[in-house]
């Protein structure tokens, strides 16, 4: 199975992918708190293609615009440090602080510059949440949706966990693209790069790409 970058998947693809992340979500932890996770998934879904259809930058793909958003308003809502782990696979345990920061860090920016391509794509996109499956846990819930518009709809499912004490919320840690999951889709590359040279290399390779994607935008 090929890594999502490398599936050079096609705008509708691109588009459902940068939705389900919610670029410019404005979620409260004590709100998010409160809520369903099906309302959760609703609001920033909602909110995030209505931003994105009033913002002319993010519609044309300002990369570091969509950076300076994912780090003040997405990251507090994915657990992304989970996200990375789960893709990394065993070899997460072993690395040391540093390199999971490195790792991390990369994995993020190879994310974002992969979804930038479908904010000029957003046009008169809705998401409508189906309702959720009974007996789901709390720690691995799945919130199915559909983003409607032009053509066939797009499916997008989300895997939340719910934290714990004060101040808990719903976390993202998965999604699902049009059958694809992209925690486990991403495992299968990276494994095959830490056979190879090890963390450091993985690390190494998203380096590089990042680097090349930087150039080409």
């Amino acid at each position: 199975m090929k890594s999502i970058s490398e599936l050079h998947l096609n705008r509708r693809q691109l588009l459902a992918t940068a939705s389900a992340m919610g670029l410019c979500c404005t979620v409260g932890s004590a709100w998010a708190a409160d809520e369903i996770p099906e309302v959760f998934i609703k609001r920033i879904t909602s909110e995030t293609l209505d931003t994105i259809k009033a913002d002319k930058s993010l519609r044309n793909g300002d990369v570091t615009k969509i950076m300076q958003l994912v780090d003040s308003k997405l990251m507090p809502h994915v657990n992304f440090r989970r996200m990375t782990a789960l893709a990394t696979g065993p070899a997460w345990r072993k690395a040391t602080p540093e390199q999971q920061k490195r790792l991390q860090d990369e994995f993020k920016i190879l994310l974002v510059r992969t979804y930038s391509g479908a904010l000029s794509q957003v046009s008169d996109q809705v998401v409508v949440v189906k309702p959720l499956r009974a007996g789901q846990e709390d720690k691995n819930l799945v919130v199915n949706t559909e983003v409607r518009g032009k053509g066939d709809p797009i499916q997008l499912d989300y895997r939340l966990e719910k934290t714990p004490g004060e101040g808990a919320g719903w976390m993202i840690f998965d999604l699902n693209v049009l059958g694809v999951w992209l925690v486990e889709n991403y495992r299968t590359q990276f494994s095959k790069e830490i056979n190879i040279g090890g963390i450091d290399a993985l690390i190494a390779s998203l380096a590089t790409r990042n680097k090349t994607n930087a150039k080409a935008s």
